[in-house]
């Protein structure tokens, strides 16, 4: 089974596929992300479905990389018969999904070999395979996929194999198109102009935003083009990943569906984007919140689907083993149900990154913040699951305390500055009441650090956010003390944990690796207090962990040397885009003032 970190990305703004490092595409969802796989193999075995071409001797490719600022994988084996390349990648939508795999020749003559196995409904449904005409049809209940390919093909053992020499100059298509099993099949796609068309595509996007300048372009370019690879074209939702149950410890249970929309990850990953120059995301996800979050502000969720369902029932997969036997694999989040009082603050403040960034105002988006914003008022000193969805005994969570003041304070800004309507005097005092209610029940001051919960001593890297939502300055000594805390106690080769999980009262057994996200706020924490040096070194560090494509998934584990949990992950790319830009200017930023540069 290929590492986490083998994986690429592909995309077309519906869905995702990952590509390992030997040519096999081993998880896509169809036709949207959060539907059932057809490739399940990344959670179990390559019985439960996916899609090889490569070298007919096999084998980890010779080189690997994105062509320029695009989502086209080109993959190259250089072989004892001569060098082969595939490029990869999925088209703009139109009608339906389709993944074009183009074999290259370089040099030589390679044989190759393409062994296509669907199994849809995550591993669990064989379709029925016929032929028509020259291309092969696999249908099973609502699914029909279509192959098409100049090179012959043969059922063998439940799969559809194709055994070719490519010779130099040649180009020889395969292209997988998803389509409802009750409709006629779509238009065919030329793979060569689908080629054009998605190169075209992707460099015209990231040609869009500001110009990035600076040492860090590259990565910052190549997470911004991750970034919106999770954004859900039809309704402008961001997903968090484009998997399912990858562990955060090797074996263990810690394993959840990321395949939806995390109103907190969304407005970080907003903050990155803005922070680059992309307004029309922001505009679309102006648009799905309007939208997904409509009725009752009491009834507001953390997570919702990409299209704004509410209902996601968490279930178990038994069928599946689970990545290196990590069992259960899980659909769905029960999380969806908790009451996590910080993504009122963080939600409120992405409407005010946007206000702040220039997007044109509404009427309905501000009437919906106002809304919010008065459920909050009675709220905010409720016991909560936190930011981490603790699923143990509810707790009054500092950071969620200080979100709620992040929501006060934006709102009694756009008041003030913008010139909306709404009681700003109300919640100017609402803000200093929650921040003296943390100063006094959320510090230790024998300690002279900010804890996870009132009233506990244990830490959390969620307090390294303190400075950059303003909540205190970053030289204030109750920060720098934090800052020291949470290097003293939370981190582990010089990267950071979310807490420790050993008798935390999470509701959940099993260790987990340092959270990637984490090592990024304390990138930024130092940068603010004025520790540049330091700040610079770690986040340099954390360059290192990317994979050989750039990309990076939740976790690491600092003891393999390997990544860990759902990737790839927005928690783990949009800090790094504002870690990076903020290292470039010289300066920190709070989440409300987008950078400049």
């Amino acid at each position: 089974m290929a590492l986490i970190e083998d994986y690429a990305l592909l995309g077309d703004l519906h869905t995702g596929a990952l590509v390992a490092t030997d040519g096999s595409i081993d998880w896509l969802c169809l036709p949207r992300f959060d539907s059932p796989a057809a490739f399940a193999a990344l959670v179990d075995a390559p019985d439960a479905g996916r899609w090889l071409v490569a070298p007919a001797q096999g084998g980890t490719c010779t080189s690997r990389r994105y062509v320029d600022a695009t989502l086209v994988l080109e993959t190259e084996w250089v072989t004892p018969e001569g060098t082969v390349r595939v490029l990869d990648f999925m088209p703009p939508r139109g009608l339906a999904p389709d993944v074009v795999r183009l074999v290259v020749g370089v040099a030589g003559a390679v044989p190759m070999r393409s062994v296509l196995g669907l199994r849809f409904d995550y591993g669990r449904v064989v379709p029925w395979v016929r032929r028509q005409g020259d291309q092969i049809l696999a249908v099973a209940g609502p699914d029909a996929v279509r192959l098409r390919t100049p090179v012959p093909t043969e059922g063998r053992d439940l799969t559809t194999v194709s055994e070719f020499v490519v010779r130099a100059g040649e180009r020889i298509p395969f292209v997988l198109t998803w389509f409802p099993s009750h409709e006629p099949a779509p238009k065919v796609v030329d793979p060569e102009q689908a080629l054009v068309d998605t190169l075209d595509f992707w460099t015209s996007w990231s040609d869009g935003g500001t110009p990035i300048r600076g040492p860090y372009r590259d990565a910052v370019k190549r997470s911004l083009l991750t970034l919106k690879a999770l954004t859900y074209k039809p309704t402008g939702g961001i997903i968090a990943s484009v998997t399912t149950s990858l562990p955060e410890q090797i074996g263990g249970p810690r394993n959840w569906d990321y395949r939806y929309c995390w109103l907190r990850d969304a407005t970080f990953t907003l903050q990155a984007l803005l922070s680059a120059g992309y307004l029309g995301e922001a505009k679309a996800w102006r648009e799905w919140l309007l939208r997904a979050v409509a009725g009752d502000p009491a009834d507001l969720q953390i997570m919702y689907s990409v299209d704004g369902t509410r209902r996601l029932p968490e279930i178990e997969l038994p069928w599946l083993s689970g990545y290196e036997g990590s069992r259960p694999v899980r659909i769905g989040n029960a999380a969806s149900g908790q009451l996590q009082l910080d993504v009122w603050g963080e939600t409120l403040d992405g409407f005010a990154l946007a206000r702040d960034a220039g997007l044109s105002p509404s009427t309905d988006a501000w009437d919906l913040q106002v809304l919010l914003m008065e459920h909050l008022e009675g709220a905010w000193d409720k016991p909560d699951n936190g930011l981490w969805e603790m699923r143990g005994e509810q707790r009054h969570f500092t950071h969620s305390k200080i979100m709620a003041w992040v929501a006060a304070d934006r709102m009694a800004r756009a008041v003030r500055t913008h010139r909306l309507e709404g009681p700003g005097k109300r919640w100017e005092e609402l803000g200093a009441a929650i921040k003296t209610d943390v100063l006094q029940r959320g510090f230790d001051a024998e300690r002279h650090t900010f804890t996870q919960s009132y009233g506990a001593s244990g830490l959390d890297a969620s307090l390294l956010l303190i400075p950059r939502v303003g909540f205190l300055p970053p030289t204030d000594s109750r920060v720098l003390g934090t800052i020291a805390a949470v290097k003293n106690e939370l981190t582990e080769d010089g990267f950071v944990k979310r807490y420790e999980t050993t008798g935390s009262g999470d509701g959940l057994t099993g260790g987990e690796g340092l959270f990637l996200a984490c090592s990024f706020w304390l990138v930024d924490a130092l940068n603010l207090a004025g520790e540049r040096a330091e700040a610079t070194a770690l986040f340099e560090r954390l360059l290192t962990l990317r994979n050989d494509v750039g990309l990076l998934s939740e976790e690491w584990d600092p003891k393999s040397g390997r990544q860990l949990g759902n990737t790839p992950q927005a928690f783990s790319h949009f800090p790094l885009v504002t870690s990076a830009l903020q290292l470039h200017v010289g300066r920190g930023h709070h989440s409300n003032q987008p950078i400049r540069h």
